[in-house]
């Protein structure tokens, strides 16, 4: 019975991106028991993974930020103890930094990596006891995917599954029929403006469908107030978990998100979700594998109010 650790440590939408690699494994070897490495934020997403038996949380971010912090050794040498007391017969890393190759060489196991051309950072291949060739020009989710297959020996193939399961319980008390409205993003580009995520909701309310806009971040709570008094019988709810969220999106009739983690939670868990892009390309880390999500806009190519949800209502 193989043993595997993937180590994709951050962020949120990288993290999400290698979940259809995990049930690659999982389908081809059944046997196998999958182990994940992943910095402590983001540890929600593959432990909803049904194929994941052990999630190993890391704390890198954490820790950088206190390297004066005697608890901070502590920690970092009980990790280092603990994750060099397993075993596994392949490391494989998707993530291809140089932060986390070296994660990788801490892990007992032959190493699996992206060889130096096909990676952001060429120095992390060195770290790799083996080093695969994988096309740049893929999508995210496929190059996780050829990669794990070339470590590990088998054909890729299958469709593009994700393997998430949320309770579906809602965390908090909205009436149906709702759709999430995903408005934070990490940059200030990406944003989309007030002016049409008020339209849209406001749409979508005309047509009996509530607004509920989460959030992560204080700034982003005050944003989706903001674009809330706007929209008519919207909801802007308590901070949630990533659990919480993945329970909130199951709930949801569809999505419309800008360029962030959560929005390609929503399309891994396959509702219908659009995707809006203002600074960035989707065609290498847009929504992906799900058939009921599309991506628009692009890069200076904002989309409009009336493109989204004329994008969303064919999905829904």
């Amino acid at each position: 019975m193989p043993r595997i650790l993937f180590v994709k440590t951050s962020s949120l939408g990288d993290v999400i991106h290698n979940c259809p690699a995990v049930s690659d494994v999982a389908r081809a070897l059944p046997g196998a028991e999958i182990d994940w490495m992943v910095e402590e934020t983001f540890a929600g997403i593959p432990a909803l993974h049904v194929r994941v038996r052990r999630v190993i949380p890391v704390a890198i971010r954490r820790w950088r930020a206190a390297l004066w912090n005697p608890a901070a050794w502590s920690e970092m040498l009980a990790f280092r103890r603990a994750l060099s007391a397993e075993h596994y017969d392949a490391v494989i890393d998707t993530q291809g930094l140089l932060k986390s190759a070296l994660l990788c060489s801490i892990a007992s196991g032959t190493t699996h990596g992206m060889e130096r051309t096909s990676l952001r950072e060429p120095l992390a291949a060195r770290f790799y006891d083996v080093r695969h060739p994988i096309p740049r020009g893929s999508h995210a989710v496929e190059r996780n995917r050829q990669l794990a297959a070339a470590a590990l020996g088998y054909a890729l193939g299958g469709e593009c599954d994700y393997g998430l399961r949320a309770d579906g319980a809602l965390p908090i008390q909205v009436s149906a029929p709702f759709a999430v409205l995903l408005t934070m993003t990490s940059r200030a580009a990406k944003l989309w403006p007030d002016d049409r995520w008020a339209q849209l909701g406001r749409a979508l309310r005309d047509r009996g469908i509530r607004s509920v806009l989460p959030w992560g971040s204080k700034r982003e709570r005050v944003r989706c107030e903001r674009v809330a008094q706007r929209i008519p019988d919207s909801v802007v709810p308590r901070h949630l978990s990533l659990q919480e969220l993945a329970g909130l999106i199951c709930g949801a009739r569809g999505a419309a998100g800008v360029d962030t983690g959560v929005t390609h939670l929503c399309a891994a868990l396959g509702i219908a979700t659009v995707g809006i892009y203002c600074a960035s390309d989707p065609a290498l880390t847009g929504l992906y594998g799900n058939a009921r999500a599309r991506n628009l806009g692009g890069a200076g190519a904002s989309p409009t109010a009336a493109s989204v949800l004329s994008a969303l209502e064919a999905l829904l």
